[in-house]
């Protein structure tokens, strides 16, 4: 079981108070309030619509992946549920993105492999002094 907890003092009270609002004040001017005030409440990939409570589940998603891109317009945002969200993420993750980042390809060394080396062990022994068909002869 908690113990109970002791009220804060005047001082610490107006202290915390002053963070919050200093808080609820920059999220305000974050891209994510901009955006919700711009673009429709509607899921950009699936198009599922979110209001109230579960406009949580609303998330920005930068389209050239760049967190610092944030035009006033909001040209560079689309809003995503969580789900198509993490799902755009992991399909840019598989192409080789992550963070707005190209991944380094690979190059790979040439194949020191190949399909036919063994072919000529699969087929039979043919007589290099062949002799003439008898048909073809006659």
């Amino acid at each position: 079981m908690k113990p109970p907890q002791t009220p804060l003092d005047p001082a610490k009270r107006a202290k915390l108070q002053a963070e919050l609002h200093r808080d609820i004040a920059t999220r305000q001017d974050g891209y994510r309030e901009r955006a919700l005030k711009i673009l429709p409440h509607v899921c950009a990939s699936c198009g599922r619509s979110f209001d109230g409570k579960r406009l949580k589940e609303l998330t920005v998603h930068h389209k050239d992946h760049n967190h610092n891109n944030n035009p006033p317009d909001g040209s560079n945002w689309e809003l995503l549920c969580i789900y198509c969200h993490d799902h755009e993420h992991e399909k840019n993750g598989l192409a080789g993105y992550y963070e707005g980042a190209r991944a380094q390809e690979e190059k790979l060394a040439p194949s020191i492999f190949s399909q036919f080396s063994a072919l000529d062990s699969l087929l039979p022994p043919q007589d290099l002094e062949t002799k003439p068909d008898a048909d073809a002869q006659k």
